[in-house]
């Protein structure tokens, strides 16, 4: 049963900032990586495509490094959103976020055909910056782990 994230942060981003090839919803070529909360944890639910393979069986780690990238992004976002007072089911737009730095550590290779479960722990470390400690699960095994550093995306971003 592949889980389903009904109220995700990337449902509220404006559509300027919607085409993220991981996470982007309207990017239909994309992922679509999509993050809620899960009580004080964050979680992305993703099954990969079977042409996302390193080797029969098994998820290539490119796949991998976007899902932890996408749900860190996408956890900053909610955790700033929650701070200023709101969750993913509301119609305020949330901050949009970008990567700073990313880390990926492979500690076991991601059997395909399972529904992988990212999950993200927040620390704030700046008003503009947080810090995302990232878990992927398939099944109940750690595969994954990894660390996003994501700033609020700069105004210059949206000038055309």
């Amino acid at each position: 049963m592949v889980q389903k994230v009904e109220h995700a942060i990337q449902d509220r981003y404006p559509d300027d900032f919607s085409w993220c090839y991981g996470c982007g919803r309207l990017n239909k070529e994309g992922h679509q990586f999509r993050t809620t909360w899960e009580g004080d944890q964050t979680v992305t639910y993703y099954m990969p495509d079977s042409d996302h393979k390193a080797i029969p069986g098994f998820v290539y780690g490119g796949i991998i490094a976007s899902l932890i990238d996408c749900h860190g992004t996408g956890s900053a976002s909610l955790a700033l959103h929650r701070k200023n007072g709101f969750e993913p089911d509301n119609e305020e737009f949330p901050p949009r976020f970008v990567t700073a730095s990313l880390s990926v550590n492979y500690v076991k290779p991601t059997p395909e055909g399972t529904t992988l479960k990212a999950v993200g722990t927040i620390e704030e470390i700046h008003p503009k910056k947080f810090k995302v400690a990232v878990e992927v699960f398939a099944g109940s095994e750690l595969c994954v782990t990894g660390e996003v550093v994501a700033v609020v995306m700069p105004a210059s971003f949206g000038a055309k």
